[in-house]
């Protein structure tokens, strides 16, 4: 019971480090140990999915399951079951390198200072004539 329950929780760590991939870059344009920390798992999400490795954390449920003794289909509780749904989608690993690529380009342009973007964006000759 012990190994299912550990098992259970690795799924919902797993479920919140897949929500931070998506999202960290939010809390980390104003906290730098957080920006750097999603850069790193970021880096780190786009090498297993480059070099085909699977993540420690799928591992780890892996073998918390083997010592549960679990076998296939509903083995945790209600709500590892639905995370186990959304951390291992049925999708082909092209997809999900494609959706990692665009999470980076995401949170490449919310890093970036708001001044270089505003000076990178092409400007308008209306527009400065409004504010002169």
């Amino acid at each position: 019971m012990l190994f299912r329950l550990a098992a259970d929780a690795v799924v919902i760590v797993h479920l919140l480090w897949i929500v931070f991939l998506v999202l960290g870059a939010w809390p980390g344009r104003r906290v730098a140990w957080v920006k750097w920390l999603h850069c790193g798992a970021l880096t780190f999400s786009i090498l297993l999915q480059l070099f085909g490795w699977v993540c420690p954390l799928t591992h780890l449920e892996v073998w918390l399951r083997t010592r549960a003794g679990s076998g296939g289909g509903y083995t945790g509780d209600f709500l590892a079951h639905y995370a186990e749904q959304l951390v291992y989608l049925s999708v082909p690993p092209r997809i999900v390198l494609l959706a990692t690529l665009v999470i980076i380009g995401l949170s490449i342009w919310a890093y970036w200072p708001k001044e270089r973007r505003e000076r990178a964006a092409p400007h308008h000759p209306d527009s400065q004539r409004r504010h002169a």
